[in-house]
């Protein structure tokens, strides 16, 4: 049974910090690319970082360039994002996702996700 459960979100000031993390089981996360989307109150699922299924290489949303970071342990089957410097404009449910094999980036619609994480940043 595939499985992708987020943690680590929770309520932040605006300016500081928060780290994702994507707990995997259930198929080969090491051929899969990963990432994560992100949706607000009133607006649609939008794509916030992916790495390649064979690491290395990263795409963000320009909305979260130079303030987030995706990575990986692969030995542990987890993804992460660390998030620097939140916006109030951050907050959102955060949503862990995994398409392939072998992708080097995420469909709009990855074949798995997990059930979400809620990040909100206050003022």
């Amino acid at each position: 049974q595939v499985r992708l459960r987020e943690s680590g979100g929770g309520v932040v000031q605006a300016g500081g910090s928060l780290r994702l993390s994507c707990e995997t089981s259930g198929f080969n996360f090491n051929n899969y690319a990963s990432g994560w989307f992100r949706q607000a109150p009133g607006k649609e699922r939008e794509f916030v970082a992916s790495i390649r299924w064979s690491g290395g290489s990263t795409a963000y949303a320009d909305s979260v360039k130079g303030r987030f970071t995706i990575s990986r342990d692969i030995a542990k089957n987890t993804l992460y994002l660390q998030m620097n410097n939140l916006k109030l404009e951050d907050t959102a449910v955060y949503y862990c996702a995994a398409d392939g094999p072998f992708r080097a980036t995420l469909r709009e619609d990855p074949k798995f996700w997990g059930q979400g994480t809620q990040v909100t940043v206050s003022s």
